[in-house]
């Protein structure tokens, strides 16, 4: 029997990404009554590099218990399963591993599969009454970060939080500086200068099937996949740049990119360069670079350049500060945010679902961001100005390839 005519495509390449974590959450009865040490039940989806890590990071928190998990490789569901503690009937794998894990009732889920299948996977989730943890960027392409958009709104009427990891959002310096520059620190802002610079990822050739693209990051290559290098990976400075902006989306944007990493299969282009505008005028260039060459610059931040004073703000082991105007800050260096901004996005998390605070505020920032780079690779692919109007009117959308894939 073709499993292919009992699932959408879109539902059954969801399947393939399960290499995300899926959590259970204790129902809101036990979390706010009496039983004060009752644990969330989290599962994870996806468990490879960063969703084994992420999973071991939710043990760490002592507010969870990862009682399932899933990905598409049975023995790396397996692996998991082993270091987490997890029952082996709760070790699920295959293209429809996310579907069996959240039918064994878990309360929450946690997505780390590449992000072609989140929005399948958080209405799935949502769907069986689970909280949503996920990755960014939301979604690949327009439609998926509509879906998203409105499951937000979904999780919110149904008192359920769903909450999306960046970090640069939950460092102290950087809401300082923020902070400051929405109460006029830096006056009207003219210009921002964003970058992302990196040395990519492994791109191996192409095979039968796309198995071989859903593990080590290879996913990234691929735009249908992971959205491409700039909005998996660029989506980190872009996504600080329209914080300092007031989260305000970009009216078009401008641009270029190619691919100029050696031997590339992936479709994805890996150096960038585009410039944003804003409906008040201001301009934000984004500069990024995924190509093997030793740059040992500061690999993501921004410049913000404004009417009388300056900012300046990096990721992890870079400085934040404002030079200039009555509102300076000295700010400092960042430092271990990578996993210092997981930790906290985790504690969070788990003080929503404990309390019942479900006005979930980081999906629409988080679509914004995403929608923002994928405006910025669909302008470099035309090599012209593309709108915001344009780009969402077009709603293109990606397909992935599952033929040969296990269900």
């Amino acid at each position: 029997m073709n499993v292919k005519q009992h699932l959408s495509r879109r539902a059954f390449v969801a399947g393939a990404a399960s290499a995300a974590a899926t959590i259970a959450i204790v129902q809101p009865g036990a979390v706010r009554g009496a039983e004060a040490n009752s644990k969330v039940e989290i599962g994870v989806i996806g468990l490879g590099g960063r969703g084994r890590w992420i999973a071991g990071l939710f043990a760490q928190h002592g507010g969870y218990k990862v009682s399932a998990v899933a990905d598409y490789f049975p023995h790396v569901a397996a692996a998991a399963g082993d270091g987490l503690g997890v029952d082996k009937a709760r070790r699920f794998s295959g293209l429809l591993g996310y579907r069996r894990l959240i039918d064994s009732k878990v309360d929450a889920v946690v997505l780390e599969t590449p992000p072609w299948v989140f929005p399948e996977h958080a209405k799935a989730a949502l769907d069986a009454g689970c909280h949503v943890y996920m990755a960014k960027p939301v979604a690949c392409d327009v439609p998926g970060c509509l879906t998203i958009a409105e499951l937000g709104k979904r999780a919110t009427q149904a008192k359920k939080v769903m909450l999306v990891d960046f970090q640069i959002r939950t460092e102290p310096l950087w809401q300082e500086c923020v902070q400051r520059a929405h109460r006029g620190a830096l006056g009207k802002i003219a210009l921002i200068a964003s970058h992302y610079f990196d040395e990519g990822w492994n791109d191996p050739p192409l095979t039968k099937d796309i198995s071989s693209r859903l593990t080590g990051l290879i996913w990234v290559n691929d735009v249908a996949l992971g959205g491409g290098l700039l909005v998996n990976a660029g989506i980190h400075a872009i996504d600080a740049a329209l914080w300092i902006l007031g989260d305000k989306p970009p009216t078009s944007a401008t641009g270029c990119s190619r691919r100029a990493r050696k031997n590339p299969h992936g479709d994805s282009h890996d150096v960038f360069s585009l410039t944003y505008e804003f409906a008040d005028g201001a301009i934000l260039n984004h500069v990024g670079e995924h190509v093997q060459n030793n740059n040992a610059e500061p690999f993501c931040g921004c410049f913000v350049y404004g009417q009388g004073a300056y900012m300046q703000g990096e990721y992890n082991g870079g400085k934040i500060w404002i030079r200039g105007g009555s509102q300076g800050y000295r700010g400092g260096t960042v430092t271990n945010l990578y996993e210092e901004g997981a930790k906290r996005n985790i504690a969070l998390f788990h003080t929503n679902v404990t309390k019942g605070i479900c006005d979930n505020p980081t999906v629409p920032t988080s679509v914004n961001s995403t929608l923002a780079c994928i405006l910025g690779r669909e302008a470099a692919l035309a090599g012209g100005k593309v709108t915001w109007d344009e780009m969402i009117r077009a709603a293109r959308r990606l397909e992935v390839d599952v033929t040969g894939l296990t269900p």
